[in-house]
């Protein structure tokens, strides 16, 4: 008997070869590729047989002759921020599966809002050989990829427009969003408004910003620099942010929130404060409907942004030459209940 604790059978490297297929099966290399490409010249006796050793062996097809023989490996890669956002989820989906519909597998990456690790990314899935990429930039000067727009890898960001390149980009209306949910705020007699957001280098944070400003600015209110604050969406940042508003002197009576994780943040903050406070958050967010009060929300369609993004992507690699531009979805304010709330009758 073999010795197989002191000898194991290996597990990895001993794929099945198109060789192993034709000895198995008594044809020659040539018949076993014919039956692999689905080319004529094979008997269906002949083709069975082939068929049946493919099966008992667990052949897999090797694509890399094929990739250098053709140019394109029907693969393209996405990259984002956090594979585990949940705003994330539905755009993501939304690639795959017009990807699918093109025969083409997506691979994707999360940069973890660091441009380093978004320029590592791309560069690899580039080296791998990808058709075209999407990109969620966490960086602002995407000069690097360059050399690989000119090589052929078509190229869409979404979200966020590219930096000091032109390029094709699927963007939100973040300004005109949160414009649109601070006059919400102030129609509802809030003449206090704080806004809590991601990292002023943040395109969206920086145009979310500007539409409150504006929103602020048209119903003649001044905007505090207490009643603003920008950093890091970690809980911590933000909850000392809530903190700060609602104890100054004058505080808030209202909060708009840059994005979903801020939201959540501010929603627990002030379930512990004594007076209800009105909030409008960019993003919605699970379960914002079955709380009391529900979250009032400006919403984006991330499925919609996700899928505008690959038939862009598509139609450039089908040889579409028009120059990059770019495309803004509108966002929806949904009222729930939370913005709608007045300010206290002594503030």
């Amino acid at each position: 008997m073999a010795d197989t604790a002191r000898h194991p059978e290996p597990r990895y490297g001993n794929r099945p070869t198109m060789k192993d297929v034709a000895a198995r099966a008594g044809v020659g290399l040539k018949t076993v590729s014919r039956v692999v490409n689905a080319e004529p010249g094979v008997t269906p006796d002949t083709e069975r047989r082939v068929q049946e050793a493919i099966d008992a062996l667990g052949f897999r097809r090797n694509d890399s002759a094929r990739v250098l023989r053709k140019g394109r490996t029907a693969s393209i890669g996405l990259v984002l921020e956090d594979l585990a956002d949940p705003f994330y989820g539905p755009l993501n989906r939304a690639i795959e599966e017009v990807a699918r519909a093109h025969g083409a597998l997506l691979i994707n990456g999360s940069s973890a809002e660091d441009p380093d690790r978004e320029q590592e990314l791309v560069l690899a899935l580039c080296a791998r050989r990808v058709d075209g990429l999407i990109i969620i930039p966490a960086g602002d000067d995407h000069r690097y990829l360059e050399p690989e727009i000119k090589a052929g890898v078509a190229t869409v960001f979404v979200d966020r427009p590219a930096g000091q390149i032109d390029a094709d980009a699927v963007l939100s209306d973040s300004f005109g969003g949160a414009r649109s949910g601070t006059a919400h705020l102030v129609a509802h007699g809030h003449r206090r408004i704080g806004f809590i957001g991601d990292q002023p280098r943040i395109h969206t944070a920086a145009e979310r910003l500007r539409g409150y400003r504006a929103a602020m600015a048209e119903a003649g209110l001044p905007v505090d620099d207490s009643w603003v604050s920008l950093g890091t969406t970690v809980p911590e940042r933000v909850h000392e942010a809530v903190v700060a508003m609602l104890k100054a002197p004058e505080p808030v009576t209202a909060i708009l929130t840059g994005n979903n994780r801020v939201t959540v943040t501010v929603v627990r903050a002030l379930a512990a404060h004594e007076r209800p406070v009105a909030l409008v958050g960019f993003d919605d967010i699970e379960l914002a409907d079955l709380l009391d009060p529900g979250v009032t929300v400006i919403a984006q369609d991330a499925a919609t942004l996700g899928r505008t993004a690959a038939e862009r992507l598509f139609r450039r690699l089908d040889g579409a030459a028009e120059a990059p531009g770019q495309v803004v979805l509108p966002t929806r304010l949904i009222a729930r209940g939370s913005g709608e709330l007045p300010p206290p009758a002594d503030q």
